[in-house]
């Protein structure tokens, strides 16, 4: 008696599904290239005072800024192309009374959204490789000539008045720092207990030594303050201390988990919880974001098909205008959510995800009323 293996195949990809799936990518790529050209062109022109008065080499502009900014205005747009694209070469298909045809010939509208799903599939997974990856080394590169050659960028990645926890009940104020000259104008470091000082250190003019990390001060003054409050002010020389932050936290932190990798986010997350920051929500909703923001190509996919596929009076201009004013609506709560997670509002995880599943049931809501 022979035994065979029963044969594991998925729905055949034929010429139509080829067809669709050339389309949607064809459009999403032409209609990307096309605003970033427009992108590059307005910001080429708005820097070339800033490229000529601080002799910007050609070579750098382009490898080290424009290739490196490039990344993230495909990523930025991603979503709303993707959006567009749907819509457009579906909008004219229904409009051509293609969709018609293809379902009186007995596809269903499932097996219909197979190749656009693929198509999705491509780019959020395009979408997920640039935020996880790339954008945050390209954003490096891109920060050191914005630093180097804009001149309004100049020192942006430090406020002027810095204050971080570096551990438990223990934080440090630094003011004016230079990242040219490693000093900073006045240095501080601030003990509390039950929410009461207990002790601190302040010197002026304190330099720090990015080999060994070591904050050195040619003088300080400490001052501690005893169960009744009374006050202990001694003057010394020669601070030279070690304390648990690193130059890099020193910058904003909303500039500065936007150039960490998906691991160095991992990492730089456990950090921060170990000191008690107060910054956790801000980077655990980067950190959602970059997940959420790729998945929610396959929400706009599905709406832009359900929407598109019907054919109406206005065409092609109605189908998009809709979904253009859907899309930003879209870009518009994931901002608003984003803002209350950062603020404590909302839990960050759930915030970020609110718009991804507010905008899951539009689209089941238009699937099911999609032509069958």
């Amino acid at each position: 008696m022979k035994f065979r293996l029963p044969k594991l195949s998925w729905p055949g990809f034929k010429i139509l599904d080829w067809y669709i799936l050339r389309k949607f990518l064809s459009t999403y790529f032409f209609a990307i290239a096309m605003i970033i050209v427009i992108v590059v062109v307005f910001d080429y022109v708005e820097k070339i005072d800033d490229f000529t008065t601080l002799k910007a080499p050609l070579k750098a502009i382009i490898f080290d800024y424009y290739i490196n900014f490039i990344p993230f205005f495909i990523n930025q747009f991603s979503g709303l192309f993707t959006f567009i694209a749907v819509i457009f070469f579906t909008s004219k298909m229904a409009y051509q009374t293609e969709i018609v045809a293809m379902l009186s010939g007995g596809m269903s509208f499932r097996r219909l959204m197979w190749p656009y799903f693929l198509g999705a599939l491509i780019i959020a997974s395009l979408s997920m490789t640039l935020n996880l990856w790339v954008i945050p080394r390209a954003q490096q590169k891109s920060v050191a000539f914005e630093s180097q050659y804009i001149k309004r960028k100049k020192n942006y990645q430090f406020d002027r008045h810095i204050y971080r926890q570096i551990e438990p009940g223990v934080f440090t104020y630094i003011r004016g720092y230079s990242k040219e000259s490693n000093q900073a104008s006045f240095f501080a470091l601030e003990r509390y207990e039950g929410g009461t000082m207990t002790q601190s250190l302040e010197a002026s003019e304190a330099r720090y030594n990015p080999e060994n990390g070591r904050w050195t001060a040619s003088r300080y003054t400490t001052r501690s303050f005893d169960s009744l409050g009374v006050e202990t002010f001694t003057q010394r020389r020669n601070l030279d201390t070690l304390i648990n932050l690193e130059i890099a936290e020193l910058g904003r932190i909303n500039e500065l988990i936007k150039t960490m990798n998906i691991s160095e986010l991992n990492r730089f997350l456990d950090q921060q919880r170990s000191k008690g920051s107060d910054s956790i929500s801000i980077i655990q909703v980067e950190q959602h974001a970059r997940f959420a923001y790729p998945m929610a190509t396959f929400i706009l996919t599905l709406i832009g098909v359900s929407l598109s596929s019907r054919k109406v009076r206005g065409g092609t201009g109605l189908h998009i205008g809709i979904g253009i004013t859907l899309c930003f609506s879209y870009i518009m709560f994931n901002r608003v959510f984003e803002e209350f997670a950062k603020s404590g509002s909302l839990p960050p995880g759930l915030a970020v995800w609110i718009p991804n599943i507010l905008y899951l049931f539009i689209a089941i809501y238009l699937y099911r009323k999609a032509p069958k």
